[in-house]
Formats: structure tokens, sequence, C-alpha cells
């Protein structure tokens, strides 16, 4: 990528400040975006303002231990690039396109700018299409678009990276496509347990890792997003494939960038984000798009600071996705899992036109009788279920059914939870929630549909558990109160 070193491509450090270094080029300045390379490559800086005829200022993406005025600095005459090609494919890396999984270095790649414009609107697809997931509350009530963006929102430690592991494993197993998951400014542990999880589940051959971690300088982080991309966008348009792309986490890429433009002096904008938040956003989520070639669809997890929904990085998020998937830490606690809250998540592909009829009707059903429930959880506490009417006690009772088939066990925590994974179609998914709305299952009790895949494995669990308790069954309304049969963790707080 360097050019033998020359009087035009040569300039000196004049100060360093943190990850800031101003430079000074006698002869000719380099543009906007260049990378510049310092002690023999080992300091990598990236341009990002002119200041004068003479100094730009950049940002390090390597740390900058040994960097001094005076020293010079060579002009690379190209932006940060990214590898594409075949060669990718199982492997690991960083933003530089260096290998971080201990293996040679790939083979049959080519190099490209991570700058890239959007694919121009005559190029894109108009046509909405459901992307199954194969997790029930997914596909029921927040439907992804294929080629859409759909957000994970949720606090530190409801279940957003082992949400996305989960989808990893289930598109690559029954979809021909590519995934490519970007790890921006995560824990290295999450790295390697990802990798070491992928490998053992045999999906690593259709997949790409490229990490930018929590320990790297704010740069490499703010830049990683649009390595992965370019990576993406290579097997979209070259290979014609469908590409799921994971990031994990975009506030993170917000952070990042709000570090870089403290560092670069600018005026901070509210709770102290950087005034170009929405056009830095829009730069990487206007790339993720469904083309005449092919699609990228992206799933990115959204941590959102103290739970709240309304912080700049969540609300700036938000106006780019087509389904927002929250999760509860409510939920989670209630040992829910996935902890996915229906009535706060949406998304915009659940109309008659996309979903049909059935579907619309159904899911609005769900919704419609678990928001009767939440309304009924107060008089519950107060009063007890037995001052509700008999018509509010079979609202509560299909709603807590609904709630527990909702639950599902996934692949990748089966050596945590004992319990094999699912993988549940949209027509299984319907089913079983058609006929728990219908009162098929009110004589069962709660538990038999607590982490099962399709609902008949209700009756197989009901029929399995019989003989240990032979008392005859009371009908359903009188013994909510008594027997709740809820996981553990709910014991105390169900309500």
């Amino acid at each position: 990528m360097s050019r033998e070193p020359n009087a035009i491509n040569l300039g000196k450090v004049v100060s360093v400040r943190g990850s800031v270094v101003d430079i000074r080029f006698d002869e000719q300045l380099p543009p906007i975006y260049s990378l510049l390379s310092a002690d023999q490559g080992r300091i990598v800086i990236e341009v990002l303002t002119q200041l004068d005829a003479q100094r730009v200022r950049g940002i390090a993406l390597t740390p900058t231990q040994g960097l001094a005025r005076g020293m010079l600095v060579e002009n690379t005459g190209a932006p940060l690039q990214a590898p594409v090609g075949k060669g990718i494919l199982s492997r690991m890396f960083d933003v530089f396109g260096n290998a971080i999984d201990r293996e040679a270095e790939p083979t049959d790649i080519q190099w490209r700018s991570v700058h890239r414009a959007p694919p121009p609107l005559v190029r894109r697809s108009t046509q909405s299409e459901v992307f199954e997931t194969g997790i029930k509350v997914i596909d029921v009530l927040v439907p992804l678009e294929r080629g859409g963006k759909a957000g994970l929102f949720g606090g530190a430690g409801v279940g957003k990276t082992v949400l996305l592991t989960e989808m990893i494993h289930n598109m690559i197993g029954h979809q021909e496509g590519v995934s490519i998951f970007c790890g921006i400014g995560e824990r290295c542990r999450e790295g390697e347990e990802l990798y070491r999880e992928m490998k053992e589940a045999g999906v690593l051959p259709n997949m790409v890792m490229i990490f930018g971690q929590m320990n790297e300088p704010p740069g490499a982080r703010f830049r990683v997003g649009h390595a992965a991309l370019t990576m993406a966008e290579y097997f979209r348009d070259n290979e014609h494939r469908d590409v799921l792309l994971l990031i994990d986490n975009i506030f993170r890429f917000i952070q990042a960038g709000m570090e870089i433009s403290g560092l670069m002096g600018q005026m901070p904008s509210r709770l102290g984000y950087q005034p170009t938040m929405g056009t830095e956003l829009s730069g990487l989520e206007e790339r993720i798009a469904n083309t005449d070639n092919g699609a990228i669809t992206s799933i990115q997890a959204v941590y959102v600071p103290a739970d709240d929904l309304t912080d700049p990085a969540a609300a700036h998020t938000f106006s780019h996705l087509s389904a927002s998937i929250v999760l509860s830490r409510k939920r989670a606690s209630e040992g829910l899992f996935p902890a996915i809250d229906p009535l706060q998540s949406s998304s915009k592909m659940t109309t008659p036109g996309i979903v049909g009829e059935r579907h619309y009707r159904l899911a609005q059903e769900i919704r419609r009788t678990l928001a009767q429930y939440e309304q009924l959880k107060d008089i519950i506490a107060m009063l007890g279920l037995e001052q509700l009417s008999p018509q509010d006690r079979n609202v509560v009772a299909r709603a807590r059914r609904l709630e527990r088939f909702l639950t599902q066990p996934f692949f990748t925590t089966e050596q945590f939870t004992g319990l094999q994974g699912k993988l549940v179609s949209l027509k299984d998914s319907l089913d079983g929630c058609e006929r728990i709305l219908r009162d098929e299952f009110k004589d069962h009790p709660e538990s038999a549909l607590y982490m099962i895949g399709a609902v008949d494995e209700a009756k197989q669990k009901t029929k399995s558990a019989k003989p240990a308790s032979s008392a005859p069954s009371e009908p359903a309304q009188q013994t909510q109160a008594k027997t709740f049969t809820k996981p553990p963790a709910e014991a105390k707080s169900q309500l």
C-alpha cells in the first residue's frame, strides 16, 4: 500500500495530543481520509481535516506511544482498505485487514477502500420480503425485513449477544448466505468465545469476523464498521449472495465518534454527543441495502445507556431501522428468554399487505391480550386474581400461556441450560399462538408451554408429567392463583 518515500509524500509531526496528531507537509497536502504511517509503519494515522495550506490533523488508528514532534511521517497515498474475496471466509480480522486468528495470512483476496458511497436509488429493490429467523417471538410479532435493518435494544446483560449468535446459527443453517460479524468496541473474550462456538457448530466456512476491540484507540473502533460493510458489499455485488451483517454494538460506533469529535476539538451537542452524530450514523446505515444483486440484512445490537430509550444515540438509531427489538430486564429476571418485550418492540413489516391477513390479525390479537394482562397486573397485585371477572381471568390465563410459549431454547446456550435448541418455522409459531388464543391449552399447566418448540410438545410434556401428580385437575380459572408454575427466577416476582 505504501510508495517509495520522497519529498512530496513526507511530512513532520508538529504536535501529538493523545490520539490526535498534527502533521506539516511542505510540498503537498494529503487528501482527507489518506493514511499516514510513522515509525516504520508501526503507527498509522488517518487524515480528518486540513488545517491550513501546510498542516493536516489526523486521528491515530494505533496507539501513539513513541511518536514525537519532528518525526517523519509518510503519506501512503491511499485510504484505509479492507480485504475482500473468497479468501476471507472463515477468518477473523482487525480493522487493517490483518488476520488475528493465528492462521496464515489469507490468499486470493483484493483490497478495497472502506469509504464507499451507498448504492444509488435506481439499483435498490422496492419489494419487501420477510426474513425468517426460526425464533418464535421475532417471526410472529417483530418480523424482520430482507435487506432491512433491525435493532436489538437493551441494557447490559439482558441477552443481546446471545440472541445475535443464535441468529447466526439459524441463518447459516437454513439459508445459503454469508454472515459477517462486526464487533465494535466489544470485549475480546466475546470474540474468542464466538469464534470457538461457530467453529464447533460448523458454520465458520460461510462466516467472516472483524473486530475493533474495547481497548483499541477510538479511530480503529470508528472505522471497523466501514471495513465490515466493504466486505459485505463484495459478497452482495460481486458474488450475488445474501449477507447477514451482525453489528455488536452500534452504540460503541457512536461512542467512538464522540471520542474523536472531542479529541478534534468540536463543540459537543446534547448530553456530550458529537454534533455530527446523525451524519456519521447515516453514512454507515445507508450502505446497508437491498439491491438487484442481493441483500445485506443487518441486525444491530444497541446498548441503551441506563435503559433510557430517549437517549440521543438510541433515538438516532431508531430512525434507520425497519424493526426494533427491545429486550426487557424485567422479563430476563422472570426467566422468559429471549427477553423480548412484545409491547415495546415493533416492525414496519407487520402489515396485511406484507405478512398476510392471518399473520397480521394474530399478531394484533396477541399484542392486545398481552396489553390487557399488563393493565390487569396492578389489580391482581392489590386485590388478587379471585377479584377479576371470569372474562379477565381467561385473558390472564391466555396471556401467561402465550408468554411461556414465546420462550425458546437456543442452540448456542445448550451447554448452559441442558435444553436442546429449537428452530421453529413461522407456520408452527402462528399455529401455536392461534391454538392458545382459542383456549385449546387452558387445561394444560403453564409450565408445559415453557421452553418448547412447536406447541404440540406441550401435550407430550403434560403426558410425561401426569403420573407424578394424580390429583384431579381443577378448572384453569380457579387454579391460576395457586399454580402459576413459573420458571425458578419468577417465584417471588411473577407480577
